[in-house]
Formats: structure tokens, sequence, C-alpha cells
């Protein structure tokens, strides 16, 4: 069973704490759903100063809401289109510091001000991602890029 822990150490340390909780948390489920949502909900208690996290799924050739913790969202959302469509698109993690700078950004909450979004990538073809925003210019780090590549690394063996 879950337990939450104190956070200490470095981000990186703090990060691979956070994978090691994952990869227990999950272990033994085989649930898609299940295990998303458990994910989410650990991301959701592990950062700070954010107000969406969770996933989207690839489903006849869209992403499509997935589990998640903060207000409703965006149901679908087309490759190529917004933050969560071009790391589709591009298959590489999107770190924005401001969102209303990028091109084609889909506001689905008009309070988030930065966002990151992490490929799901398994046997080299995207099955969703994982996306996270904040109500902060520039919330999101290099550390943070790292620690949750890492972090979907975990979730996918689960997946």
């Amino acid at each position: 069973m879950f337990t939450q822990t104190d956070y200490s150490g470095t981000r990186a340390d703090q990060y691979a704490m956070l994978g090691k909780q994952l990869d227990a948390l999950l272990e033994g489920e085989t649930n898609t759903v299940a295990n998303l949502s458990n994910a989410s909900a650990l991301l959701n208690q592990f950062l700070e100063r954010i107000n969406w996290v969770g996933f989207y799924l690839m489903e006849n050739g869209e992403l499509v809401l997935g589990p998640f913790q903060g207000l409703p969202a965006c149901v679908r959302i087309q490759v190529g289109k917004g933050v969560c469509g071009t790391a589709v698109s591009e298959k590489k993690t999107m770190l924005v510091e401001d969102v209303h700078a990028f091109p084609g950004h889909i506001a689905c909450d008009a309070a988030s001000r930065s966002e990151i979004v992490v490929p799901l990538v398994k046997d080299g073809t995207v099955i969703g991602v994982l996306d996270i925003d904040s109500p902060e210019l520039s919330r999101f780090t290099a550390d943070d890029q790292a620690g949750l590549e890492h972090f979907a690394e975990i979730l996918l063996k689960h997946l």
C-alpha cells in the first residue's frame, strides 16, 4: 500500500524516490485506467504549484482525455495541435515556459501559464502523453523534464 514519503535531497533524488513509489504502487496491476489514475494522483501529491496533471491517450489518430487530477479538460486534441499534439507529432517532450506564447496553444484552463508534456512511447509508437499545467510562468525546469521522463519510462513498464 502507498504511504506518503518525505521528499528530501536534490530534485533528482526526489524524482528518484517518486519513481520508486510509482513502481511499487503499480506492481502487479495490469489495468491501464487504474495505473494511469494512480500515476496522476501520485504526481498531483508530489508536484507543487500545478493546476492540472493527467494523461491523454491515442485513439483513432487523436488524443483523448484519460485519467487526470484537476478541473474538467478538453476531451479531444488533434495530433500536431497545441502542446500535447505537438509532443505527439515530434515524439519529444515539450517544456513551455509561457503557453500564451506557444503558437496554437489550446487553453482548456485559462489559469494555466506554463506546461510540460511528455510523450508516452511504447515500441516506437506514441500511445499517449503525460500533461502537466501550472498557473506560474516558467514553472517547469530541466530537472522536472528529466524526472518526468524517467517517471514515464517506469509507467510504461506497467502499461
